[in-house]
């Protein structure tokens, strides 16, 4: 992606409010599913990392890899990812 592309992206993230919180459970299946919906939908989201703290900077990109997703940003306990889904022809 272009840097001014996700500079923008990085624009709009700061407007979200963290729409996804990622508990102790962590990457579980039913967490993988959740965001994974919320993605397709939004395309740009941000999560808050409530468990993993410690942990949140590889769990970050894990999250990226596991879902397709581009990790635009990671602050503090939150992280914002984006999909794009121009499959469509």
């Amino acid at each position: 992606m272009s840097e001014p592309n996700l500079r923008e992206l990085k624009v709009r993230a700061q407007a979200l409010k963290p729409s996804i919180r990622l508990g102790k459970a962590g990457l579980t299946p039913e967490f993988l599913a959740a965001f994974d919906d919320a993605l397709t939908r939004a395309k740009l989201l941000k999560i808050r990392f409530e468990g993993f703290k410690d942990e949140r900077k590889t769990v970050a990109k894990e999250l990226a890899e596991k879902s397709s997703s581009l990790l635009v940003q990671q602050v503090g306990y939150t992280a914002v990812y984006y999909r794009d889904t121009k499959s469509d022809g």
